[in-house]
């Protein structure tokens, strides 16, 4: 345990990454999403790729605990089983991809992922009508890669939904529930290939404990009749920790 705790100490930048997750488990708590928006970025300075995607899930499966019993019988878990069966067989793509990719390229895809998804939300981009199941699998299947890739599991599907018309309550359930579904996938695929070490195990941990319990504060917020606040809190939030990741700043 000594040992452990020495390791945890030596993180680089460890006071931001808690301060980062902290943020994000108060605005996915009342919107949903914007973890990985907000965490990744921020951890990119600091963490190699491998390491911010396995921390990503792993503390994800914590935030899960706490929001999907509400969420669960909100969500359509239909739509959703799909877009996370699409998910899943695509984040070996992503991994793949991680592996091979340099660590400064990751980064910028992130940026550019995390910066391309904010501004579809600023400036309200819509669209109306119903996707089919093709279109369903589609939008998963581009998750599980950029999941496996960066760690951002949520743009693809959170575009989709911020995107309709569907209520906010709606909107909020079904992404918490493909996003603790999609930690699972991830972390599988990750134990699967041996590549969780027992540092970032330790790191996810204690990450996790801030961000339990700045998540139930961000759901104690939540109110429907207050969605324009939520979001607009959200995305400041995000383009905050958007432009402190951006390489350039090194």
């Amino acid at each position: 345990m000594p040992d452990a705790l020495l390791q945890l100490g030596a993180t680089p930048g460890l006071i931001w990454l808690m301060i980062a997750i902290g943020a994000a488990g108060i605005v996915r708590g009342f919107t949903g999403f914007g973890t990985a928006l907000i965490f990744v970025p921020v951890a990119g300075i600091f963490l190699p790729p491998a390491v911010i995607v396995a921390v990503m899930m792993l503390t994800g499966l914590a935030s899960s605990g706490a929001l999907i019993p509400r969420a669960w019988g909100q969500a359509d878990r239909r739509e959703v089983g799909l877009l996370a069966f699409a998910a899943l067989l695509t984040v070996p793509i992503g991994l793949w991809l991680m592996a091979r990719l340099d660590a400064q390229m990751v980064r910028w895809i992130v940026a550019a992922v995390a910066g391309l998804t904010l501004l579809a939300l600023v400036t309200g981009w819509r669209f109306s009508g119903q996707v089919s199941r093709p279109g369903l699998v589609g939008i998963g299947g581009v998750a599980g890669v950029l999941g496996g890739l960066t760690g951002l599991t949520g743009p693809a599907v959170i575009l989709f939904y911020l995107a309709g018309q569907a209520a906010v309550q709606s909107v909020r359930a079904n992404t918490i529930l493909f996003l603790g579904a999609l930690d699972v996938v991830i972390v599988a695929n990750l134990l699967l290939r041996g590549a969780v070490a027992w540092s970032t195990v330790i790191l996810a941990l204690a990450l996790a404990v801030p961000y339990f319990i700045t998540t139930l504060i961000g759901q104690s917020l939540f109110d429907p009749r207050h969605e324009r606040t939520y979001r607009w809190a959200a995305y400041s939030v995000i383009a905050l920790a958007v432009v402190s990741g951006l390489p350039i700043w090194e």
